[in-house]
């Protein structure tokens, strides 16, 4: 018997969503999403491409109305007073608009002048910008010059300038080197001593793990959140992983004999996840043996988040 999959309530938080929604025509890019978001912490929105992410970090930025909703950030509607709440809240899209024809320094003036603050006070907080940011030696080069971490770094920097309490990331790290990854997520470490929320998209799963909280969406709508381990505990099935001399091969015929819940490829090997109660690992590698495969390795496995992503997706479609 198939396993509801509950979706975890969240806890009292500064940003309240109710029913947010959002079509693009027939598509329905944000379904009716509902959820709370803790003052300072760091909350990931995980999801493949076309989930609907973008979409509905561009509605809690302001930059677009949704169709159907509200948004509260501590009782305050956003969508009533959105001229108030837009110089509380930075956000940075996938392409972020740096002028590639303008210094660092100039870029960072630029956006701090179009929130209105003074030349005094940006001069003020550069010096705190450039040390975490590691942009100082380079605020006389050109934008366009600069490499992707560090345009993704100039960024952040700008979005900063005004000092916001909410700082929205759409995929901010997406092609970007692993080691330029790792240093901007220590810069979104530093940022949550100072006390701002952080809500970040992202596609890479060892990032989700990173979150204090996490939302998978799918198909325009949360389908589990909670904390990282939360996700985890939402599987219901232990994983087993095979190396066999032929993966594709041995997960097509484990899925179409019905004997695992769910199985994909990962490398070389196919993980499975299997109600025991119903079926034996004994019998799985007997069909596979038997249809010319040999099992070269088996174990019993954690699955880590990107397992469980993968499954709970899955899990979601049947």
């Amino acid at each position: 018997m198939r396993t509801s999959v509950k979706m975890k309530k969240a806890g009292n938080g500064v940003i309240t969503l109710s029913q947010i929604s959002k079509s693009f025509g027939s598509v329905r890019a944000v379904d009716a999403i509902s959820c709370k978001i803790s003052k300072g912490q760091i909350f990931g929105i995980v999801g493949p491409d076309g989930a609907g992410k973008s979409t509905l970090l561009r509605i809690l930025a302001t930059v677009m109305k949704p169709d159907a909703g509200s948004m509260h950030i501590e009782g305050t509607s956003v969508f009533e007073n959105p001229g108030f709440f837009k110089k509380r809240i930075a956000y940075m899209p996938q392409r972020f608009g740096l002028y590639e024809d303008l210094t660092v320094e100039e870029n960072i003036y630029f956006f701090g002048r179009i929130f209105s603050v003074s030349k005094r006070d940006i001069a003020a907080q550069c010096p705190r910008l450039y040390e975490f940011s590691g942009l100082g030696p380079f605020k006389d080069r050109l934008a366009g010059k600069l490499s992707g971490g560090m345009k993704q770094k100039l960024g952040l920097a700008c979005c900063l300038v005004h000092r916001p309490q909410i700082i929205l990331l759409d995929e901010p790290t997406n092609g970007v080197d692993p080691v330029s990854r790792r240093e901007f997520w220590n810069i979104l470490y530093e940022l949550l001593a100072t006390g701002v929320t952080i809500i970040v998209s992202t596609a890479y799963l060892d990032e989700a793990e990173r979150c204090n909280t996490v939302a998978l969406m799918y198909g325009g709508s949360f389908f589990a959140s909670g904390l990282p381990g939360d996700i985890k505990a939402m599987v219901p099935y232990p994983m087993h992983v095979l190396e066999t001399n032929n993966a594709l091969f041995a997960q097509r015929l484990i899925a179409d004999s019905k004997m695992c819940e769910i199985s994909f490829i990962s490398g070389k090997v196919v993980k499975m996840f299997i109600d025991e109660k119903r079926i034996s690992v004994k019998k799985i590698t007997s069909l596979l043996r038997y249809n010319g495969i040999e099992v070269m390795h088996h174990k019993k496995s954690i699955p880590g988040l990107e397992d469980c992503f993968l499954f709970l997706t899955e899990w979601k479609r049947l």
